[in-house]
């Protein structure tokens, strides 16, 4: 894939992904990238691995734009996660940071826990919450994924 990063970007959820490692390649401009709590500047032509299960974020603390290369292995359903928080930014649905509000939240983090999973609170705490919102999430017409977003 081919991610872009616009200049002074926020530093988004710190995450995990419980058994897909991820590979990046810089192809321009500067990313941050905060990993097992340091932060370490990655600049064009630079790459980096991320294993699984390490916690990560990153964004572009730069006035330039960011651009890099990224690989997901093994993929699962990445795709489909991706796809589905674009479609709902895209219409909308989303805040200004692309993150939706809680009742979709918990569907889409349920949904693709194999491939994505916020580092606070701890997961046994979010599956709690999860068996909890889940029925009245469905109930206000919310779905873990909408058809018209995947491809």
């Amino acid at each position: 894939m081919e991610s872009s990063f616009g200049p002074f970007s926020k530093e988004p959820l710190p995450h995990y992904h419980p058994t897909q490692v991820e590979d990046f390649y810089v192809i321009s401009g500067q990313l941050m990238v905060r990993m097992n709590g340091q932060v370490t500047i990655y600049k064009k032509n630079d790459s980096f691995h991320v294993p699984a299960n390490v916690v990560h974020s990153m964004w572009n603390g730069s006035g330039e734009p960011t651009v890099v290369k990224w690989k997901v292995m093994p993929a699962l359903d990445t795709e489909n996660l991706l796809e589905t928080i674009s479609g709902l930014a895209k219409d909308a649905r989303t805040n200004a940071n692309g993150v939706p509000n809680l009742l979709q939240g918990v569907l889409i983090a349920n949904k693709y826990s194999r491939v994505f999973r916020a580092a606070s609170p701890p997961y046994f705490l979010q599956r709690i919450a999860f068996i909890l919102i889940t029925p009245i999430s469905y109930l206000l017409g919310y779905r873990p994924y909408y058809k018209k977003y995947l491809d």
